[in-house]
């Protein structure tokens, strides 16, 4: 009886984990974060219990690292990605600080920096894993135009798939 209720518990966490990814993923698709790359955590958590989601976790994953990949493919994208991903960093340390709302500021001073410290530790955390999906991009992308060839085949082919099944 206890491993029957044990493996409930870890369904549900599991299943709670993966949406919880998944929310959090589109999200940041249009907020600071690495949206794609949390979309495919979630469906890969959840392609455990389902077959729908194993159904997305390839293209997803092909994607983001496509994603990964134009992001290195010039100098000048790479230095804006650096940049970004470092600023992204920079307003979270500010949301830690939590300065004093300034004289310039036209809400009520409750409205300066709303979320507070989470807002701070979610920002770095993000600023941290932008980081090192840039180095693990420019490490398998950037010079190297087979691979970056070899996985718009693997696209393509996946789509393919899709249209099959």
């Amino acid at each position: 009886m206890k491993s029957l209720a044990g493996a409930a518990m870890k369904r549900l966490a599991y299943e709670t984990l993966g949406w919880l990814l998944v929310v959090a993923g589109i999200a940041a698709m249009v907020l600071p974060g690495p949206g794609l790359l949390m979309l495919f955590a979630g469906l890969a958590v959840l392609s455990r219990q389902y077959a729908w989601a194993r159904r997305f976790v390839e293209p997803v994953r092909l994607r983001a690292l496509r994603g990964a990949a134009e992001g290195v493919e010039t100098w000048p994208r790479i230095v804006l990605s650096t940049l970004g991903s470092l600023s992204i960093g920079a307003v979270g340390i500010v949301f830690l600080i939590n300065p004093p709302a300034p004289h310039w500021w036209p809400l009520e001073a409750s409205f300066w920096l709303l979320g507070g410290e989470w807002t701070g530790i979610t920002l770095i955390g993000s600023c941290v894993i932008a980081l090192a999906v840039l180095g693990y991009s420019y490490k398998h992308f950037h010079g190297h135009p087979a691979a970056r060839h070899q996985l718009d085949e693997d696209i393509q082919h996946t789509g393919e798939m899709n249209k099959v099944a």
